[in-house]
């Protein structure tokens, strides 16, 4: 039997302001939170913001964003696929994920 990998996904009425603004102050993850931001679904792969990046700074970037609340990961076959948690965030922290987002695309 494999084992399948288990993601901790935080109620987001868990998550303080600091932890959410933590995970969007790294331009690495601000960028991937974009990208997922304007498509509804990537994979891990897909999420990172350059191809070179390692896949252990990869990996972080992810258990970070989703200790925040920002972005919920999924099994699908062998890939991860990761969504943004915008509804659930926004309800959380109300216009913080627009502002954020709005002032750091150029």
């Amino acid at each position: 039997m494999s084992s399948m990998p288990r993601f901790t996904h935080p109620r987001l009425e868990d998550v303080p302001l600091d932890l959410a603004l933590h995970a969007l102050a790294d331009p690495n993850r601000l960028a991937m939170v974009a990208r997922l931001a304007a498509t509804e679904r990537l994979s891990c792969t897909d999420a990172a913001p350059c191809e070179s990046i390692p896949k252990s700074t990869l990996s972080n970037h992810l258990k970070l964003l989703r200790a925040a609340g920002l972005i919920e990961t999924t099994q699908a076959g062998r890939e991860m696929i990761n969504t943004l948690r915008r509804s659930d965030f926004d309800r959380r922290f109300p216009g913080l994920l627009d502002v954020v987002l709005a002032n750091s695309i150029a």
